[in-house]
């Protein structure tokens, strides 16, 4: 394909009217998301159906373990998207080819320094994360399966957002649909038909995250991108690496931290009994169907964000983040009324213990009172993040699940015992939310005066 014709991906940002710019780039995006939905709901499902709630529990310790390796993968895909995006909005082809390959190989480093960690400190880390007796190895053969293929998660997740930023958003979710897709299909293989259990549902992720990454390295070295991550490009100089890092360090502690924040959740309620655990677990899930819809409009709509503020058409900025909101919200309200009007399916769908099932049911309905603010979340944090309000975007990231979440969540376990522990999200979710908006405003105004 040639330069004219790669380009013509970006007219949809410059020229389409605002509603289509929108659909055209939320719509695979939260496709993909839904698939990612799906997957991390089959793997709980299919072990689900094994009837033994102690691996039930055991995959939901591991997982925000694993969720870090998509946080790191974040750094460098958010990151590099931002950059990117304003960098083809002011016509900067060049450099955003440097940013692509800065981030693909810093994302292979990255993964390999993580993963090597974690085999090395695995049962301290159990330790930490609440794995008693009864679930420890389940716990571990889950963790250390998912972590040989760390490296891979890290560049799927780089560049499911960063293939975006060139207007190609149907291929950045055809990559995610093809891990997702493999790993619904082996989940009953290998959970149930060889009955592996936890193993399998472990090895189901690893093998379906090998296969995104390795369709977007295809994709990108096919001829057809722009932004072909090749060694003769690759630089963390030019600025590119405090570029990428100042957005996407403080957009991945929000990933890091929401998987600490798992993990001290899941400590605390340990205490109480893996039943607990596992009810915990389940309730997060169903809290995702909600969140996860969110972050994909979110992360579909950045680059149009990116690429407006690069070109300095703060108007089209402005109209496209009023129409996103009110979609956003709208979304996000239907999707929780739908999670509160199907509660008992869907907690019956993965839990058979009473006792599990019971945990559940309670805190699936304290989690889903805020996921209709949701959608309006994503898309201001996003708005920020597009804009490379770096400093107000860690702020955001910090905020949520780090110092506003952590502290009531101690307060309410200390105060309130169980029934308290699973309001600390909401009253995070409401807080941040309203901080969000006020530090976009601030944004706004200061850069609208520079365009004057």
């Amino acid at each position: 394909m040639n330069e004219a014709g790669k380009n013509n991906n970006l007219e949809i940002f410059d020229h389409a009217p605002i509603p289509r710019a929108i659909l055209t780039n939320t719509v695979p995006a939260m496709a993909a998301m839904l698939m990612v939905l799906l997957y991390n709901l089959a793997d709980t499902f299919f072990v689900g159906q094994t009837h033994n709630a102690l691996m039930v529990a055991a995959v939901s310790l591991a997982t925000p373990v694993f969720l870090m390796f998509m946080a790191l993968g974040t750094i460098f895909g958010i990151g590099g998207t931002s950059v990117i995006s304003r960098s083809l909005g002011e016509k900067k082809l060049f450099y955003a080819r440097k940013v692509s390959s800065f981030c693909m190989w810093g994302a292979v480093v990255t993964g390999l320094v993580f993963a090597i960690l974690i085999f090395l400190f695995a049962d301290p880390i159990l330790r930490l994360i609440g794995a008693s007796e009864d679930t420890w190895d389940y716990t571990k053969q889950y963790l250390l399966i998912v972590t040989a293929a760390g490296p891979f998660v890290l560049l799927s997740n780089c560049y499911a957002n960063i293939i975006r930023a060139e207007g190609r958003a149907g291929t950045a979710m055809a990559g995610q649909l093809v891990g997702n897709i493999l790993n619904i299909l082996l989940d009953p293989v290998l959970i149930l038909g060889l009955g592996w259990g936890a193993a399998g549902a472990a090895l189901a992720t690893s093998i379906s995250n090998v296969a995104g990454a390795v369709f977007y390295i295809q994709y990108l070295y096919s001829g057809k991108s722009m932004l072909t991550p090749s060694l003769l490009y690759f630089t963390w100089k030019e600025n590119i690496l405090q570029n990428v890092l100042s957005i996407g360090i403080p957009a991945s502690l929000g990933d890091m931290l929401m998987s600490v924040s798992n993990i001290a959740s899941n400590a605390l309620i340990s205490t109480y009994g893996d039943m607990a655990v596992a009810g915990f677990g389940v309730s997060m899930k169903i809290t995702m169907i909600t969140g996860m819809i969110c972050i994909g409009f979110g992360q579909g709509v950045q680059p149009l964000f990116g690429y407006c503020i690069g070109a300095g058409k703060g108007t089209r900025f402005q109209k496209s983040l009023f129409y996103s909101a009110c979609s956003a919200f709208m979304m996000s309200t239907m999707m929780t009324i739908f999670c509160y009007c199907f509660i008992d399916y869907l907690v019956s769908a993965f839990l058979t213990d009473t006792t599990a099932y019971e945990y559940a049911l309670h805190f699936a309905e304290i989690l889903l009172s805020t996921s209709f603010f949701f959608g309006l979340y994503y898309v201001f944090l996003n708005a920020l993040q597009a804009m490379g309000e770096a400093g107000r975007a860690l702020i955001i990231n910090l905020s949520r699940q780090g110092i506003i979440y952590l502290p009531v969540l101690f307060y309410l376990d200390h105060r309130f015992g169980i029934s308290g522990l699973p309001w600390a999200q909401p009253v995070a979710d409401v807080l941040s939310l309203v901080l969000v908006i006020l530090l976009y405003r601030s944004a706004w105004e200061q850069w609208r005066k520079r365009r004057i």
